[in-house]
């Protein structure tokens, strides 16, 4: 289980450090609401993840996987919260307010994982290939989940550390707008 849990390490890093909607979020929440607001957003990608965590672990995203209906369903949903975003960011012109579809921080944080079917379903696909032979699947799930939640936990630590030169960064009217627009198409 040892040699599972650094070779799926090795490969979750690489994911944790891909920007995606997570990423994007976080930093329109340092930009947006400050270092409290980011780690409210933080907390809220990490229980989201978390949840995910547990449901592959108890099967259910094996089941919503299987389930073409909820599937789609749980896409739609994600999409469109996601569209919406996109959206009002994109037209956004002047300095952006501290509440979005959902607010900023920990609803935000949470929906933004909750809604992203493709977080069910990396741990339906990806973490099997990671099981060893005559492992418990839920326990070597869960210990995957933990690996992944402490890098992603490290990732996002890191982001704001660097929040007092962000800040200053992201003050620039022209890069607040640039961010707004790259979050948005994201």
């Amino acid at each position: 289980m040892t040699g599972a849990l650094i070779a799926f390490a090795l490969a979750a890093g690489l994911i944790v450090l891909l920007p995606g909607p997570d990423s994007m979020l976080m930093l329109r929440a340092i930009s947006v609401a400050g270092r409290r607001g980011a780690l409210r957003t933080a907390a809220g990608i990490m229980t989201g993840v978390a949840v995910w965590v547990v449901a592959a672990a108890i099967g259910l995203a094996a089941l919503l996987k299987a389930s073409e209906a909820g599937y789609t369903a749980l896409r739609i949903v994600g999409g469109a919260y996601l569209l919406v975003l996109g959206v009002q960011t994109l037209r956004r012109r002047s300095r952006p307010d501290r509440k979005g579809v959902l607010g900023t921080g920990f609803a935000a944080g949470l929906a933004c994982d909750l809604f992203n079917p493709k977080v069910g379903v990396f741990f339906v696909t990806f973490l099997p290939g990671f099981v060893p032979d005559g492992a418990s699947v839920a326990t070597a799930t869960l210990a995957f989940g933990a690996v992944f939640l402490v890098e992603t936990t490290v990732y996002f630590a890191a982001m704001l550390l660097a929040v007092e030169r962000l800040t200053r960064w992201l003050d620039d009217d022209v890069v607040r707008r640039r961010i707004e627009r790259a979050s948005g198409a994201v």
